[in-house]
């Protein structure tokens, strides 16, 4: 079972996330792809891991998040990926031209050989205006056609607004 949660900042779907991996009663590992680059960020991150349960395994992975999905992929296991756009933007920020469409197609093309219930969310950014830099609008056009490409392959896809999920595609637990 692959899931898509999608919202924006605030929207509840790091908790709705949270709230499946718990049910799934399958030990849990979550993957979190921030990086502490800043006083606030650092703050989020010691917040949220001092949140999530303590038997949860954490593994940070900023770039290479295929290879990490295979390592840890089981069928005893839900991996919680948290979040694909700090993901992508870690990838903007380190790319060469190609690093970001490799790690991008070996995760599109990993997903469905993975043993186990993966969730992973998202920030849906596509919904307001078009940005005024360039790399602002790369960034919100990659999101989208990753946001796509997931969808088609999730066997679930949900939409948090105000901490309220909506269901996109599949089935409802």
């Amino acid at each position: 079972m692959i899931e898509l949660i999608l919202g924006g900042a605030r929207s509840g779907k790091s908790r709705l996330a949270e709230q499946l991996a718990s049910a799934s009663g399958l030990e849990v590992v979550y993957i979190a792809t921030s990086q502490p680059l800043d006083d606030e960020m650092r703050q989020r991150i010691q917040h949220h891991r001092q949140s999530r349960p303590a038997h949860w395994q954490t593994i940070e992975e900023p770039l290479a998040l295929a290879g990490v999905l295979q390592q840890q992929a089981a069928s005893g296991r839900c991996l919680l990926v948290d979040c694909l756009t700090l993901w992508l933007t870690n990838l903007l920020l380190h790319d060469d031209g190609q690093r970001l469409e490799q790690e991008r197609r070996q995760l599109l093309n990993t997903l469905g050989s993975l043993p186990g219930h993966i969730i992973l969310v998202s920030n849906e950014t596509g919904m307001g205006v078009v940005p005024m830099g360039e790399l602002s609008r790369r960034y919100v056009d990659e999101a989208g056609w990753l946001h796509q490409a997931l969808a088609e392959r999730c066997d679930r896809v949900q939409f948090c607004v105000a901490g309220l999920p909506m269901l996109l595609k599949g089935a409802d637990k």
